[in-house]
């Protein structure tokens, strides 16, 4: 839903730094050992940071971070500051708040700060928005029940801070994200939810 309400001009951005997290995601899911995980996520981070001055080597995700980010103004250092927020969970012995905090802060927010650039405005709804979103997708994906209940208490209180002004209307696809994960915590059908969503297009609110 969020990629189609983007500009058609801005698509391309949008979904490469989607792939991005959903890339460093599978290597946080799939970490058996720290130490493995902390060195893939050490070869993405230096693989970015060398996009602001060398061409990208043959790896597609990369290529598509030079084709459509960076043109965008978005560099390959701000996109590799993403990752810490990623290790945080792989190096962390308990997830705790300020695992969580760090977490929500250097992915969720970074990752909605980027899309921002992408879409051409800013607002400091941006960053409670990025945290809060962070925070309920980990809470959705963690099997322990005293870290997810952190995680969405957490995402609650982030998102209700989100969502205390209008949105400007060039970041409202990337807001429809948060406002989703706002609602999917509270009751209500899915018919007067989806109106929500449709109210929030058209009014930011």
């Amino acid at each position: 839903m969020a990629i189609l309400a983007v500009p058609s001009r801005h698509r391309p951005a949008i979904e490469t730094l989607f792939a991005l997290d959903a890339r460093l995601a599978g290597i946080v899911r799939a970490t058996r050992e720290p130490m493995v995980g902390q060195m893939r996520l050490t070869w993405w981070h230096e693989a970015l940071t060398k996009l602001d001055g060398a061409p990208a080597p043959a790896e597609p995700l990369l290529r598509d971070v030079q084709q459509h980010l960076l043109p965008a103004g978005v560099s390959g250092a701000r996109l590799a500051g993403m990752i810490d927020g990623w290790e945080e969970l792989i190096v962390a012995d308990a997830l705790g708040a300020e695992t969580l905090d760090r977490h929500a802060g250097a992915r969720g927010a970074g990752l909605f700060a980027a899309a921002g650039m992408v879409l051409g405005a800013d607002s400091p709804l941006l960053v409670p928005a990025g945290r809060g979103w962070a925070l309920a997708d980990l809470a959705g994906h963690l099997s322990a029940p005293t870290a997810a209940g952190l995680a969405a208490d957490a995402a609650r209180r982030e998102l209700s801070h989100a969502f205390s002004a209008p949105w400007p209307a060039k970041l409202r696809p990337i807001g429809v994200l948060s406002l989703i994960a706002r609602l999917d915590a509270t009751p209500g059908s899915a018919l007067a939810k989806a109106l929500k969503v449709g109210r929030f297009r058209i009014t930011g609110r």
